[in-house]
């Protein structure tokens, strides 16, 4: 079955096949994360943690403030690598994190992912990840397996 989406001017959007992808290819999502991002984060998973959600409990921690939840920073990856590369009908299958610098409310966050390997054998492509936030300072990295469209 192949997976296709429908941009807004009508334009089909299709994940990149491994012929397609060489080592070194990249893509990247950026967004900022806003305090509504973390109210419903925490809803839907229900981690009220109160660094991430309890201004005077946070400002007393060593970070001095609200915290994103840091597997809400992570997700953005997972946005990288299935709308940008391979994009779309991508399959997850490992990711690897660290977390380098803490991320607060209202941080612009870009998540890039970029091709370290390839199993074309088995239809896998290793992906390293990072993201940084809108200083520059690298904030999360790691790596991703994926499956590509087929």
């Amino acid at each position: 079955m192949r997976m296709i989406l429908m941009e807004s001017k009508g334009k089909v959007m299709e994940g990149k096949k491994i012929k397609d992808i060489k080592i070194g290819d990249s893509g990247e999502f950026e967004k900022t994360i806003t305090e509504s991002d973390v109210y419903l984060f925490s809803g839907i998973t229900g981690d009220f943690n109160p660094i991430h959600i309890n201004s005077v409990e946070a400002s007393k921690t060593i970070f001095k403030g609200r915290l994103v939840h840091g597997i809400l920073t992570s997700g953005l990856i997972s946005t990288a690598l299935g709308t940008r590369l391979p994009g779309v009908g991508t399959i997850y299958l490992s990711q690897d994190l660290k977390f380098m610098k803490p991320v607060y409310i209202n941080d612009t966050i870009k998540a890039t992912v970029e091709v370290k390997k390839i199993l074309r054998e088995k239809n896998i492509v290793i992906f390293r990840t990072i993201c940084t936030n809108q200083h520059g300072d690298i904030v999360l990295e790691g790596q991703a397996t994926v499956m590509p469209p087929l």
